[in-house]
């Protein structure tokens, strides 16, 4: 699967699923979908109560700008879109971009309720200030207002509203019953740097870690006593409370299946899981050579320095030190370098999906990623190798 052609395609988590599954349809694993997540498992040659499970975990879902259910407005002869900010997106990098929208409609045909994926072909844009007429930005720093300032321009003043452009994607006996559709970046992704040795893109966070991992899945078989699971979860920017995030029931029911299916019963899980290994793939911070200050002095993870593995004493990351232990063995024997990442004493650090599954399953995890720039901004930056040495990591996991 080609890096750039999945990052240009998967502009919503149902997109990203939907380039998912097609890409692992044929590796011989079994899928299970939820409303924008994905679980593949490959079964083991044999099952038995010793299997254990090899478990890579990512999310779906990115920062974005969702089209509010009733958006139209109009000002000054232009047609806008009211939005919602979903998760904790960099405000100002939205600003005088080009922008798609693309998501899911729902719809009644027959007496039922169906679903559909789409991707509009215009362009769309929130326009700054011009300077003339906000003298003091460049002294003072932008200020955005997410309710006020983040309303998108669509069209010319007329009566169109939006939602009769959704309703146009649909057949005639087909009537839109509700929608679920954000904003993206409207450009592809590129390489960059004076050595191509950089890559530019739109939801970078976490659309490599989901490229890593389905990779590493393709290349592997089916192992003699332990499963291999890949899990795209979704909603982890806004905090994974859902029934296809983290910290819904989703995985657990998956594993508790594909055991059940395997083994002839649940017995003995939660001890295969006590004795298994997660990976929770997520991104990493990389030191910016403008704001060196902003990372801990001795654990700054730099573009090209290898896989990061992530740990935080007040446990917003699920490394232990055994879990990180096994994660230092495995880029040991992958030959892939290692750097350590921790947040400084005086800054809040993030979280990923790492913590929920570890408390919630048993299973021991370590937090993970690829080094980047610009996170949360609509376009971001990371370094080629970074990503060919996680996928390295991924497939010598799963082997």
């Amino acid at each position: 699967m080609k890096f750039f052609d999945f990052l240009d395609h998967s502009v919503t988590p149902y997109h990203t699923v939907d380039c998912l599954k097609k890409a692992l349809l044929d590796c011989d694993a079994q899928l299970f979908e939820r409303n924008g997540a994905l679980i593949a498992v490959r079964f083991p040659k044999k099952a038995t109560r010793d299997s254990r499970f090899r478990i890579a975990l990512a999310h779906t879902d990115f920062p974005a700008l969702k089209i509010s259910p009733n958006p139209d407005k109009a000002s000054s002869g232009v047609n806008k879109l009211h939005v919602e900010t979903y998760g904790g997106l960099l405000y100002t990098s939205w600003l005088d971009r080009d922008l798609g929208y693309a998501g899911m409609l729902a719809f009644e045909r027959n007496g039922q309720v169906h679903t559909k994926l789409i991707r509009g072909q215009k362009l769309f844009r929130i326009p700054q200030l011009a300077i003339h007429l906000n003298r003091g930005v460049n002294q003072d720093g932008l200020t955005v207002n997410p309710q006020t300032d983040l309303d998108a321009l669509w069209s010319a003043a007329g009566e169109k509203k939006f939602v009769d452009v959704l309703k146009a994607e649909l057949g005639t006996d087909e009537q839109l019953l509700d929608f679920d559709v954000q904003l993206f970046d409207g450009q592809a992704a590129n390489k960059g740097g004076f050595n191509d040795e950089w890559i530019y893109s739109g939801r970078l966070d976490n659309l490599s870690s989901c490229h890593a991992i389905a990779e590493a899945l393709l290349a592997s078989k089916s192992l003699e006593n332990d499963f291999i699971v890949a899990a795209f979860m979704n909603n982890e920017e806004v905090g994974s409370v859902t029934r296809e995030g983290a910290g819904g029931n989703f995985l657990q029911v998956v594993l508790e299946q594909v055991w059940n299916d395997a083994c002839g019963s649940t017995a003995g899980l939660s001890a295969a899981l006590g004795e298994s290994l997660a990976l929770s793939i997520d991104m990493a911070h990389a030191v910016h050579p403008n704001f060196p200050q902003k990372h801990e002095s001795n654990h700054g993870p730099v573009l090209g320095g290898g896989v990061v593995l992530k740990s935080n004493s007040q446990k917003r990351y699920a490394s232990d030190v055994v879990s990180s232990a096994n994660f230092k063995l495995l880029c040991k024997n992958s030959g892939v370098p290692c750097q350590t990442f921790i947040a400084r004493n005086d800054m809040p650090c993030g979280s990923t999906v790492g913590p929920t599954i570890s408390a919630s399953l048993g299973i021991p995890t370590v937090d993970i990623g690829e080094p980047m720039l610009s996170m949360h901004s609509i376009r971001e930056m990371m370094a080629a190798k970074d990503h060919e040495d996680m996928i390295l990591v991924l497939k010598k996991f799963f082997v």
